[in-house]
């Protein structure tokens, strides 16, 4: 029998969240989408993609049986999604990992609980995830990266061997990440960046090679 699932958030991840949810189905009935919790009152009785938003996010409670996945995502508030969890309060063993059909996962690669990895991401070896990280489509790790809590990597993103990218980092579309840099928790890192050199914690890299942004606005955030 299907296992009863609630997706956290009703916004663009949650709708590739929805199909990606349905290919895994396709191979074998494993989940049941029971609905979307959203914060937004105008979103309420509403469906996406045919599925329901139930109500508020902290009526997760609600629903002692599902499990869960927190599906929000920013560049502007990338710490968003760590923020949620901690705001749920759930134990790490409610939290669904979700890996599409048509990724590829190495046999010495570890995902933590709440991860979501989208079609086509491919992970080499001897990888860690840890929790509640986002992969869209066609991002690619090899070998030896350390991902930490909450990263979320927008799609076509492409690491290098031995990358570091701390908890609740942003790393944009299409960017790329030489061997052996590391990615402070809090940071973002530009949609096509090249990053050739650490980034620090809260910071906004961006360009080819990647350079900090004239701003700092996620410092505070994180402090």
């Amino acid at each position: 029998m299907p296992t009863p699932l609630i997706l956290i958030g009703a916004g663009g991840f949650a709708r590739e969240t929805i199909e990606l949810v349905r290919a895994i189905n396709r191979e074998a009935p494993t989940w049941e989408l029971t609905g979307l919790l959203d914060d937004d009152p105008e979103l309420r009785g509403q469906e996406l993609l045919g599925v329901p938003v139930l109500g508020p996010c902290a009526s997760v409670a609600e629903y002692p049986e599902a499990f869960v996945v927190a599906c929000v995502a920013s560049p502007r508030d990338p710490l968003r999604r760590l923020r949620l969890v901690a705001r749920l309060g759930l134990n790490l063993d409610r939290y669904a990992t979700l890996v599409h059909p048509r990724a590829t996962v190495a046999d010495s690669a570890s995902v933590g609980p709440g991860s979501v990895i989208h079609a086509n991401c491919v992970l080499t070896a001897d990888i860690s995830l840890g929790w509640h990280v986002a992969m869209m489509p066609a991002v690619v790790l090899t070998h030896d990266d350390a991902i930490e809590d909450g990263v979320t990597f927008a799609a076509g993103a492409r690491l290098a061997s031995g990358v570091t990218v701390e908890a609740g980092a942003y790393v944009g579309a299409g960017a790329l990440l030489r061997e052996h840099v590391s990615v402070g928790a809090g940071a973002t890192i530009g949609m096509g960046s090249i990053v050739t050199r650490p980034v620090p914690r809260g910071e906004v890299w961006y360009g080819v090679p990647a350079r900090p942004a004239p701003s700092r606005q996620h410092l505070e955030a994180i402090r």
